[in-house]
């Protein structure tokens, strides 16, 4: 069943690999992995038929462990965001700055009252400075990002009520 490769020291079975490749073509996964004491094969559509040793499984649950933390760290962001789903939101990626220049006043600050068309902000985008103005008049309920901080597409900026 296993065909042996003369001086490989690996049993590769062929039958195995077709199967998975088969199961490929199947499913329309475009890769494929299986583990078995000190072998795993990897069939992938773009890069081959690959048999690597497999040293010890601890590592590979270690690494599942560690990137948990990762995954819950930003829970925390979405809790505003789903608080203030009527916050007014990035127009553009680029750097937000809160006052026109350094050293000078932010445009707002919480408890501000601001008019449709007021200068909430400024979004640097590929060294162009953008301001960013108010869509409705309002109260400044909070203020949800800090001078200089990057800021993608549609990210909460400022809660205006």
């Amino acid at each position: 069943m296993a065909d042996k490769k003369p001086n490989s020291g690996m049993n590769i079975d062929s039958a195995l690999v077709r199967e998975l490749a088969e199961l490929l073509d199947e499913t329309g996964l475009s890769e494929i992995e299986v583990e078995d004491n000190d072998r795993k094969i990897r069939v992938s559509r773009n890069g081959g038929v690959a048999s690597v040793p497999f040293a010890a499984p601890a590592p590979v649950s270690a690494a599942p462990a560690a990137a948990a933390p990762t995954a819950t760290a930003p829970a925390p962001e979405a809790a505003p965001e789903a608080a203030n789903a009527n916050a007014f939101k990035s127009p553009m990626v680029g750097t937000v700055y809160l006052a026109a220049e350094p050293g000078a006043a932010n445009f707002i600050k919480v408890g501000d009252t601001v008019s449709e068309g007021d200068t909430l902000l400024i979004v640097e985008a590929m060294k162009v400075m953008n301001p960013i103005a108010a869509d409705k008049a309002g109260t400044v309920q909070a203020i949800l990002v800090e001078n200089a901080q990057p800021v993608e597409f549609d990210q909460p900026l400022v809660v205006i009520a």
